[in-house]
């Protein structure tokens, strides 16, 4: 079983940072030569937010804002925060399949589609043994 769920992972795709004010983030980002390769809204508690993507070479960092009842919970945080890192996969349903089969803890019941990216993604998280947030992503 270890090696059908380590041959599921091809690299990591990206990290998630939750920010403020996506916008100085960017700018900052952007100081270090990252571009901008993806932005979309995305729904929270019914609320919008922002995520953009930022691309140097083959290092990707998503940068989100979310909505504004929810910012006090990263402006409550003295250190930077990073919320989750994201694995590419080939096959969604294939890697939720044998990391369930694994008896791994995911936190969705199927993989979830976001309106990411040209043609949409899908993705779901496991729980890692401190409360770490491992997502499986595949870029449809």
């Amino acid at each position: 079983m270890k090696n059908q769920v380590s041959n599921l992972i091809n690299h990591i795709q990206h990290i998630g940072i939750p920010v403020t004010n996506v916008a100085v983030s960017e700018a900052f980002y952007s100081q270090l030569g990252f571009q901008n390769v993806m932005q979309s809204p995305f729904k929270e508690d019914s609320e919008t937010g922002t995520c953009v993507m930022m691309k140097n070479k083959s290092i990707i960092i998503e940068l989100y804002e979310l909505p504004a009842h929810k910012l006090n919970d990263i402006r409550a945080r003295k250190d930077g925060h990073i919320d989750h890192i994201t694995f590419d996969v080939d096959d969604i349903d294939l890697a939720f399949a044998a990391l369930q089969n694994a008896s791994f803890q995911i936190m969705e019941e199927e993989p979830v589609f976001l309106p990411f990216w040209q043609s949409g993604c899908k993705y779901f998280n496991i729980l890692g043994p401190d409360g770490e947030r491992l997502e499986f992503n595949q870029i449809l």
